[in-house]
């Protein structure tokens, strides 16, 4: 009969006071949505949609990180860096941007 060990402690010890986002810009949440758009919300409650279908369809998103987007598996991969929109392919989306423009009008709409 072998022997198992407790596991080892985690080596890193936990930032205190926890790290705390201080720029209203920064995101909380992201969800993809059908069609190629994103619910969003911001630190400071703020939350709206980003459009990026008109945007994923430009020819000109043909060749860049951008362009594996346009397939859905890919695209509901979204997670959150650092409060900032990305996929595992290193597409992100500026944060600043979005957040001013869904300040404005509910919606950001990547042309």
């Amino acid at each position: 009969m072998s022997q198992t060990s407790a596991p080892e402690p985690d080596p890193a010890a936990p930032v205190d006071p926890p790290i705390r986002h201080t720029v209203a810009w920064r995101l909380t949440s992201v969800q993809a949505l059908p069609d190629a758009r994103l619910r969003v919300t911001f630190v400071d409650g703020l939350s709206g949609e980003v459009d990026l279908r008109a945007f994923l369809a430009k020819s000109e998103v043909d060749g860049t990180v951008f362009e594996a987007l346009r397939d859905p598996k890919v695209f509901e991969r979204v997670t959150l860096v650092l409060g900032a929109v990305s996929w595992p392919n290193g597409a992100d989306l500026a944060p600043d941007a979005m957040y001013e423009a869904i300040r404005a009008t509910g919606t950001w709409t990547l042309e």
